[in-house]
């Protein structure tokens, strides 16, 4: 019941429409009613809206009943975040106002009629006057429409009144600059009612569950209100331990780095099906293109009307529309963004979709809260990961959810930009003492700590203005230093009240929809001058064709659903909270000790069973994180940060820095790393920066020691190259035009009318260059750093770049606890990147630290490797012992003559006399050029025969000489006069080995030292110099050696290269008609590879093992189209003699055949496979065994049951026997054999049993005529032995996704197809293995060389692999010339990919549907005896075609073989 407090018919009301009130009511209502600040904190769905406004209404219902009545004046303002939850919350009001008006009546009391307006930027001009004229009892209004009306002089007068301010969804703003706004128009409120007389307005906040609640409270009642960090706020905190439904989602193929238009597609359709499940569904998205990409897919599968958009890019009057139809019933689903994430009543919500992680643990928790919102509702929610990466994050944020963890609510600390406006507009209202105002400000809780002398700046800044080449600007306040006193100046109000609140321009084209001249919503500025004329784009589900594009404005039509473009918005995309990262980080790190303890099975174990992880998540989890740790060594943690370094193909380098703190620390921590870069080597380093990751990608000239990256910025120096690294970045611009903006500084109206973006940015810059000269002044005229100057809008500037876009408070701590050795640090010089580093590869361009386009990003440049499994990678992260050698002997010369041999002298710069006597032939041509005078032999260890020395040609001799100038020479020789003289003997000690590693590859010191005879420490030396010019590189690179070995960088650049070619030796993938050409000749379909005779049946059953096709057909169509002279008694003598068998696997407990005592006609459909007998156990294994009830004798017919009784009692019978025993009628007995086939429980020893069945007995040969003809054995009696399907032993059965099993699939695939991919699995039984268990199978047979991975089909996304003599295959047969044959084959053919690999319609797989090929491509089917053309035909083509596919199948292909062997003569 509600407090008794309440007035009766308020209570009665209540009653009568709720069971009871929820615990955060019970709380509330005695403090609310007691006129006390209140907080209330719930999740979703806990009746917070009513909370507080039961109360306000109990309050105006008794004033209402009072001697004096209601009087026409404002009493209570609710301040929502969002219009639209406005406009909703005023509809809600309706019904409680209208019952308690009943109740009054019903009690016999005087009517009260309370009024509510609302006023927001969307509120029309006529109800804006009406609410002043005649001001309403509730105002319901936003924080932007609270200012202006605080701004105005009848706005003030109608808010001098509240006595009550509901502030809705808090925590959405608090942390916000809205939130810091909000803060001072409430501290203004109060005054404003103080000074007229009245008692300061009650606040209650309402909140979803937050985490620290007293900042909110804090927030909340504002400084005035808080004593010594505790807020006077009653805080009704419920908590958020509600019961709810949380769940992954992953589409069928696994995960990778980033998300196919394939796996895009699956995605689509499991939402699609999880929609019709449920009643109504909100699918949430990160980004506004993602919505409208969403919902346009989502459209095409349940029908565009059952779908829309919901995004802030949408007109007012689109968004209420699709809110009002998903409330109605008739939206199946809204793709919404953050837009719907608040309390707005939509309707029952059964199910909410998370596409993609939402980087924040309470915006899940909200989004999810919108299904079950009724009080006692259990909300619903499946997230669907996008990559590897996020699924880990999605885990974490599981794990984090279900450990009751929140995001922690940062409030802003004094944002001096909304000072500055709120200043103005309260100057513009009434005078101040600076002193007052002060007070004021103070009173809001965001600018609790600020300081007199920071008041003053600002104070100061919006008097004096700014002096610009058009002279004074944005001098609002007229400041009387004398006396301390502000008051307005000319403008002032206007500009306030105009450019006022906090949302940040963005330069948004608005489209107008013709003839009408509606507005229909916004397109990004770029997308708009990027597109032309007749181009159609999509908005809000709904296709445009663009007419005309003004300034500011695209002008369109209705496209009628023409296919469109779907538009950009730019600076898109959330970062991840510090809580969730910390989750990500715990996660890997308890899955990294687990599988150094317990290995994969506890890694697994620990995720499903702890943390709740569905198995085939869990998998793909464990098996990333397992590639990742077995590559990097460990797994990237927040205690233990790994730099990774590895080659291109372009021969720079790429370092990864896995840092899983959010893509806030790792954008500070990425452009101080890029501007140290920068300074370094004096190149422009291409950087990004993403929640787990730093790349950095290197050019040539970058070598270094890895491990040194980590101590290249010390927590003493790095804010100060931070911020130096910040004024390049493209941040700082955007930034410092926002806040001059929110300062009115560059008002958004001038002269009435909105300012042009591109007219904002010129004058933007204009304001930077007056206050910040340094910033926009050529570089090339600024010695030493900028200086950052003392300017109020500078320095909220910088912070906001510094603490809001990153966080370089938490860098910097990061830094200190790495120099303190608290955090680890890792470095792997690997040959091409690790699984963890991908992500990082694909950053979108949000996560760029520079300006270099997508399209010029040196990270295209890198090839993905695939990791096989851990179990197996005992080499992964190593170099190719093969590849060193073969680049070692490719970089070595191969003279061969006296000319050649002194080019080699000249490439290596000095060869030894261990090297000539290692060669056959160098000592002869050496001593000819010797003789010659072109070279000489440097005498530097002993003396007389046993002299050893250095081989140098007469152009080097200078280089050698400066080395060893006291060396005598034999012969003595002169050098040329252009031979290049180094300038002392470290240059020339650096030219001699850089030559020589330019032909040796990896060698250590010592290797290197002693063919010179060189001190160990000079050549380290030298090394060292040559490594800071990027030439060489030092690392262990040759397998298993603990040594530090040099390599010269380009040369361990195709060392890399090599080494990722090792087991991938790369094709150019064959068009889809190339492959189905490939296969008619791999499956024996084609004309010329048909095969004849029984030997040959063999290897075709071979290639068909565990394929499914409908029983008539094997012999009707499959079979006859590989064997040229197909008789049915091949295929009897291989299942008599045991080699050979036919069954039923996994009969369709749904289907017709499963009804009990079904008919002989659904035989014709059942689908049978041929399997070897000895694989048979396996196969059953695969395709478990019926369930209790369909493999139960209750759901047989009464006959087939006896027959199943006696088969179980006597085994093996002939039919014969069966008749005998059961004593049934032939015919009986056929149709329990019928029946049992369908059903899978019984099978012959000979096919004839299964043809038997199949064939009317009308039609079958008499004993007579099987006598004087070899036809087959029809006849039932001779047709073997029937027995029941014996399900495998225990010790025969294979676990369905054991390796073993999975294995065996693929080895009969790649037997099948050659090439194997997810799409090929269409034509499969659906009870095969998914292929994201098949994928690790192949990457382990890729590993040990049995087959090859790559990109062999065209078109066709998503990992492939195939035989090796496939491959070989397929490259000669797109080779071969086109012969133009026709080839039908059955639509249940494994050959026919029409509708899998090849685009086009699936052809029902039924006897008698039929496709017709020409040279790989498609050109007609036949369904139900119905031919129709896929591609234009003449008409001697055509009449051919519908000949082909009319034809009986021996006829068929004999009549394509004639055809071959006349166009072969030909």
């Amino acid at each position: 019941m509600p407090s008794e407090s309440f007035h009766p018919a308020v209570t009665t009301w209540f009653t009568r429409t709720f069971p009871a009130p929820t615990p955060a009511q019970s709380a509330a209502w005695p403090t609310i009613r007691a006129r006390r600040d209140t907080l209330v904190a719930a999740p979703t769905g806990s009746g917070k809206t009513l909370t507080a406004f039961l109360a306000a209404l109990d309050d105006l219902v008794v004033r209402g009943l009072s001697p004096g009545g209601l009087p026409d004046e404002t009493a209570v303002v609710y301040v929502s975040p969002l219009k639209a939850l406005s406009n909703d919350i005023r509809l809600n009001l309706d019904a409680p106002l209208a019952g308690i008006r009943a109740e009054l009546a019903a009690l016999g009391l005087p009517d009260v009629d309370i009024r509510t307006a609302v006023r927001t930027g969307d509120t029309p001009q006529r109800e804006r006057q009406q609410s002043l004229r005649r001001p309403p009892h509730i105002l319901v209004t936003t924080p932007e429409s609270l200012y202006v009306l605080l701004g105005s002089a009848s706005g003030r007068k109608m808010l001098a009144t509240v006595r009550s301010v509901i502030v809705d969804e808090i925590h959405a703003i608090a942390a916000s600059k809205r939130g810091s706004h909000l803060a001072l128009s409430l501290e203004r409120l109060q005054a404003l009612c103080m000074e007229a007389g009245g008692a300061r307005p009650v606040r209650i906040g309402l909140s979803a569950t937050q985490k620290p609640i007293d900042e909110v409270a804090r927030f909340l009642v504002g400084a005035g209100a808080t004593n010594d960090g505790v807020a006077d706020c009653a805080i009704v905190d419920i908590g958020y331990a509600k019961q709810r439904d949380l769940a992954l989602e992953l589409p069928p193929t696994p995960l990778a780095a980033v998300m196919s238009n394939e796996q895009w597609t699956q995605v689509y359709a499991r939402v699609a099906e999880l929609v019709w499940l449920h009643k109504t569904t909100l699918v949430f998205v990160n980004t506004r293109r993602m919505a409208e990409r969403a919902a346009r897919h989502l459209g095409d599968i349940l029908g565009k009307d059952a779908v829309a958009a919901h995004h802030g890019s949408l007109s007012k009057e689109t968004r209420l529309d699709a809110e009002q139809r998903l409330k109605r019933g008739e939206l199946k689903v809204l793709v919404a963004t953050a837009s719907l994430e608040l309390g707005l009543d939509i309707g029952d919500v059964d199910l909410v979709c998370q596409l993609g992680s939402p980087r924040s643990i309470a915006t899940f928790l909200q989004r999810a809260g919108r299904s079950g919102h009724a009080v006692g509702g259990v909300p619903k929610a499946r997230l669907f990961p996008q990559s590897r990466d996020e699924l880990v994050e999605c885990a974490a944020l599981l794990d984090c959810i279900r450990r009751g963890e929140l995001g922690a609510l940062r409030v802003l600390p004094a944002p001096l930009d909304v000072l500055a406006q709120q200043i103005v507009a309260e100057t513009a209202c009434r005078e101040w003492h600076e002193d007052d105002l002060f007070a004021l400000v103070r009173r809001a809780w965001p600018y609790a700590q600020l300081t007199h002398a920071r008041f003053m700046e600002v104070v100061r800044m919006v008097s004096d203005g700014f002096t610009t080449r058009q002279g004074q600007r944005a001098g609002y306040v007229h400041r009387d230093a004398v006396n301390h006193l502000l008051r307005e100046r000319k403008g002032a109000r206007m500009t306030a009240l105009t450019s006022g609140g906090t949302i940040p321009e963005t330069g948004d084209y608005t489209v107008m929809l013709e003839p009408q001249a509606d507005k229909i919503g916004t397109v990004n500025e770029d997308f708009a001058v990027e597109s032309l004329a007749g181009d159609v784009f999509q908005l809000g589900n709904t296709s445009y064709r663009i007419l005309k594009i003004e300034p500011g404005r695209v002008r369109v039509e209705d496209a009628q659903g023409a296919a469109p473009n779907i538009p950009f918005w730019l600076g898109e995309a959330p970062g991840r909270t510090d809580e969730l990262s910390f989750g990500v980080s715990r996660l890997r790190e308890e899955v990294g000790m687990v599988l150094a303890l317990s290995g994969r099975d506890g890694a697994m174990a620990l995720l499903t069973t702890t943390m709740g992880l569905a198995e085939e998540a869990a998998r793909q989890i464990v098996e990333h994180l397992a590639h990742a740790a077995a590559v990097l060594g460990t797994l990237p943690t927040q205690h233990t940060i790994v730099l990774e370094r590895f080659f291109d193909a372009s021969g720079g380098m790429q370092l990864v820095i896995h840092s899983p703190f959010g893509s806030r620390l790792n954008r500070a921590w990425g452009l101080a790393l890029r501007k140290r870069f920068c300074r370094t080597f004096n190149f422009e380093l291409q950087a990004a920066a993403t929640e787990d990751a730093i790349v950095l990608s290197l050019s040539t000239s970058h070598s270094f020691p890895l491990d040194e990256v980590a101590r290249y910025l010390h927590s003493n120096s790095a804010l100060d190259v931070l911020v130096q690294a910040l004024l390049d970045a493209p941040l700082f611009g955007v930034r410092w035009r926002w806040n001059a903006t929110t300062a009115l500084a560059l008002p958004r109206f001038s002269g009435g009318r909105k300012v042009a973006p591109q007219l904002q940015r010129m004058r933007s810059e204009d304001l930077l260059a007056a206050v910040f000269p340094d910033q926009v002044a050529c570089l090339e005229n600024i010695v030493g750093e900028r200086e950052v100057p003392e300017h109020p809008l500078v320095a909220q500037t910088m912070d906001d770049c510094l603490h809001d876009a990153m966080d370089a408070d938490g860098w910097l701590a990061l830094l200190r606890r790495m120099e303190s050795g608290e955090v680890r640090v890792l470095a792997r010089d690997l040959p091409g990147p690790s699984p963890l580093a991908m992500e990082a590869l694909n950053a979108r361009p949000y996560a760029f630290l520079d300006d270099a386009p997508l399209e010029e990003r040196r990270t295209q440049a890198v090839q993905n490797r695939r990791y096989t499994d851990p179990e197996s990678a005992d080499d992964v992260g190593q170099l190719d012992a093969d590849a060193i050698a073969s680049v070692r002997d490719e970089a070595w010369p191969q003279p061969r003559s006296a000319d050649e041999m002194h080019e080699a002298l000249g490439m290596l710069g000095a060869v030894s006399d261990d090297e000539v006597t290692a060669q056959a032939d160098w000592k002869k041509w050496l001593t000819a050029l010797a003789k010659a005078g072109r070279a000489t032999r440097l005498l530097l260890d002993g003396k007389g025969r046993s002299a050893r020395g250095l081989w140098v040609s007469a152009e080097r001799l200078p280089l050698l000489q400066a080395i060893a100038p006291d060396a005598p020479m034999q012969p003595a020789i002169t050098a040329p006069d252009d031979a290049e003289r180094p300038d002392d003997r470290d240059a020339a000690l650096r030219e001699l080995l850089r030559s020589r590693l330019g032909g040796l590859g990896p060698v250590t010191v010592a290797q290197l030292a002693a063919p010179l005879f060189l001190p160990v420490a000079d050549v380290e030396a030298a090394l060292l110099a040559l490594q800071a010019e990027g030439s060489v590189l030092q690392g262990r690179f040759t397998p298993d050696t603990d040594s530090i070995e040099w390599c010269e960088r380009h040369l361990l650049a195709r060392i890399h290269r090599y080494t990722l070619k090792r087991l991938r030796r790369e094709i150019e993938p064959v068009e889809p008609r190339d492959f189905v050409r490939f296969l008619f000749e791999w499956q024996h379909v084609g004309a010329a590879s048909r095969v004849s005779g029984p030997e040959a049946l063999s290897g075709v059953l071979s290639q068909l093992e565990g394929y499914e096709a409908p029983a008539p057909l094997w012999e009707a169509e499959v079979l006859p189209a590989r064997v040229t002279d197909y008789a049915g008694a091949w295929l009897d003598d291989l299942c008599t003699a045991g080699r050979v068998l036919w069954t039923r696997l996994r009969p369709n407990v749904v289907s017709a055949e499963g009804r009990k005592g079904a008919g002989s006609l659904s035989l014709r459909a059942t689908p049978v496979v041929l399997l070897p007998r000895r694989s048979a156990a396996l196969w059953t294994a695969l395709a478990p065994a019926p369930s209790s009830e369909q493999g139960s004798d209750d759901n047989l017919g009464s006959r087939a049951s006896r027959v199943a009784e006696h088969l179980k009692q006597h085994g093996a019978c002939f039919f014969d026997d069966i008749a005998g025993c059961t004593r049934l009628l032939p015919v009986e007995i056929e149709e329990a054999l019928t029946e049992l086939v369908a059903k899978g429980r019984v099978r012959c020893d000979s096919y004839a049993g299964l043809r038997a069945l199949l064939v009317p007995a009308s039609k079958r040969a008499s004993a007579d005529t099987r006598r004087r003809r070899r036809v087959p054995l029809f006849g039932i009696e001779d047709a073997g032995r029937w027995t029941l399907v014996r399900p495998p032993s225990a010790s025969e059965s294979a676990n369905p996704g054991s390796a073993e099993a999975n294995e065996q699939v693929v080895h009969v695939l790649l037997r099948r197809y050659g090439v194997i991919c997810w799409r090929l699995l269409e034509r499969e039984a659906a009870w095969l293995p998914p292929w994201r268990d098949l994928v690790r199978v192949c990457r382990r047979l890729e590993a040990r060389g049995e087959i090859r991975g790559g990109r062999f089909i065209a078109g066709v996304s998503g990992e492939q692999f195939a035989l090796p003599e496939a491959v070989a295959s397929m490259r000669r047969v797109r080779r071969e010339p086109h012969d133009g044959a026709f080839i039908a084959l059955a639509a249940s053919d494994p050959a026919n990919l029409l509708g899998t690999i090849v685009n086009g319609p699936k052809v029902p797989r039924v006897a008698g549907s039929r496709v017709l090929w020409r040279d790989g491509v498609p050109v007609a089917t036949s369904i139900a005896g119905e031919t129709a053309l896929l591609v234009e035909l003449d008409a001697a083509d055509a009449q051919a075609a519908h000949r082909a596919l009319k034809l009986d199948t021996s006829l068929r292909f004999m009549e394509a073989a004639v055809a071959q062997s006349l166009s072969a003569s030909t």
